[in-house]
């Protein structure tokens, strides 16, 4: 009788723990004190059986990210170690970053056709390892990178002697220099970093800060829909294996809608959205003027 009572008893604490574990997939307020979040929808039917998928590889990263000193806590540490562990090997052609050597000449080109770059103050806030502001630089940019993750910028100061490239690169977050430097920038990127973040709509408004009256920006992320989780994370980490497994949350991604609505709450006005679609077959990737569905680009400009 004791022995089965004891049974009882732990039964009903699983099923109470159980019960009240989140869902990883389920409504929740992102920033630690609730503040600026979105609450997220409830969790569609085809996304709670997409949850029996193990997610591995970046989320057993034990490498811990150090938040700079800023002020700003618009960051998330597990983020920022999925590309501190990686960061090694941002400059290779062939590793997990060969889809964004592949997609950088898409980005320059769509920028520089919008706003010429040549002599051009600029920031690229989440620079990472320095890919996109070694390409604004050399088409003549002045160009800062910023980002909190130590190790990719570290890696991007030795590509930058290397190839002699001029960028300056800091370790600071958007908020925090929109702060030092107000209305410093001509253009501001925002390229695939959106999604890694607590608040998007904090790193607009920073963003927004820190172009100039006349400016542009421009930002990429990935649309929260079916077909973008399928694409995005079933097809480009489990599939096709573009992407280490875990390098994007469904929970994070943001429709264009959102983003266009945080950027108009901001002050600034939409000028043009673009898709940027894969075609697994001829692995080529492609600028398209209406498929959003999945990667997307947005280009905006504050008012003069």
């Amino acid at each position: 009788r004791l022995l089965r009572g004891a049974r009882k008893t732990v039964a009903s604490k699983s099923k109470s723990s159980a019960r009240a574990r989140p869902s990883k997939f389920g409504p929740t307020l992102t920033p630690a004190d609730g503040a600026g979040a979105r609450e997220l929808p409830s969790t569609p039917r085809w996304l709670r059986l997409a949850g029996r998928f193990s997610i591995q590889g970046f989320n057993d990263v034990s490498t811990q990210a150090s938040p700079s000193q800023a002020a700003s806590t618009n960051f998330d540490t597990g983020e920022l170690s999925k590309f501190q562990a990686l960061a090694s090997r941002w400059w290779d052609p062939e590793s997990e970053f060969k889809p964004l050597h592949a997609i950088n000449p898409l980005r320059l080109g769509w920028i520089e056709g919008l706003a010429p770059l040549s002599g051009q103050h600029i920031v690229d806030v989440g620079c990472g390892g320095g890919i996109l502001a070694e390409s604004m630089a050399r088409v003549g940019g002045i160009v800062t990178g910023i980002d909190l993750a130590d190790r990719p910028l570290k890696v991007a100061e030795l590509h930058r002697l290397e190839s002699g490239v001029s960028v300056q690169y800091r370790r600071i977050a958007a908020e925090d220099l929109a702060l030092e430097e107000p209305a410093a920038f001509d253009i501001v990127t925002c390229m695939e970093m959106l999604e890694h973040v607590p608040d998007p709509a904090s790193t607009i408004r920073a963003c927004a800060q820190l172009a100039k009256p006349g400016g542009w920006l421009f930002f990429s992320t990935i649309n929260r829909n079916p077909k973008a989780f399928l694409f995005a994370v079933i097809g480009a980490e489990y599939i096709l294996r573009l992407l280490p497994r875990g390098t994007h949350e469904y929970d994070k991604f943001i429709k264009p809608s959102e983003l266009v609505g945080s950027a108009r709450t901001a002050g600034l006005d939409l000028v043009e959205m673009k898709g940027l679609t894969y075609n697994p077959l001829s692995q080529v990737y492609t600028l398209h003027p209406r498929d959003v569905s999945v990667n997307y680009l947005v280009a905006l400009r504050k008012p003069a």
